[in-house]
């Protein structure tokens, strides 16, 4: 059965081939003109081209028509009123603008110079206590220096006491070993 639809399907390609041939060849009598199917397609083509720039013409006159009726209704002193009114809202918020730039920049300018002395006197408060430490630190090393130096001179005179005790206790008890009276 697949094989019988071929033969159709190539029998009917070929007719159709065959109708197409005829159909190229056959002319047509058309307002007692002679034509054939390509010329008709070009004339059926040249005809609706006209046809759509006359719609298109048409179209455009209608928006233009339109148009002119919106622009009749139009109060043009209204729109120009308005658009004054809307340029000097304008320039008021540039003016604002403005102000508002300006000011922003000498706070800021300020606030540097603000942050700026608060730096430099920090630093010189920090310089400041820097050089009261380290005076400080000389004074204690001073103090330290002077507390050893007086604890060396007073172990030196302890020492210095002892021994002339020493030696003085020793000469009481070597008189008093060498006192014959002493022996009783």
């Amino acid at each position: 059965m697949a094989r019988r639809k071929q033969k159709d399907l190539g029998e009917m390609t070929e007719n159709l081939e065959e109708g197409v041939e005829n159909l190229k060849n056959t002319k047509f009598q058309l307002f007692g003109i002679s034509m054939t199917p390509t010329t008709i397609g070009v004339a059926f083509g040249l005809l609706s081209s006209v046809l759509a720039a006359l719609y298109g013409g048409f179209e455009s006159y209608k928006a233009f028509q339109e148009m002119s009726e919106k622009l009749a209704v139009l109060d043009i002193e209204a729109v120009e009123a308005r658009n004054v009114a809307i340029e000097r809202k304008l320039d008021d918020a540039i003016e604002y603008t403005r102000d508002i730039k300006n000011s922003l920049r000498d706070d800021i300018i300020r606030t540097e110079r603000v942050a700026e002395s608060a730096s430099n006197r920090v630093k010189t408060v920090q310089d400041e206590i820097d050089a009261r430490l380290r005076e400080v630190s000389d004074i204690s090393r001073e103090s330290e220096k002077d507390v050893r130096n007086t604890m060396r001179e007073v172990e030196d005179r302890i020492d210095d006491k002892m021994e002339k005790l020493d030696e003085s206790l020793r000469d009481t008890i070597q008189k008093a070993l060498d006192n014959p009276l002493g022996e009783s």
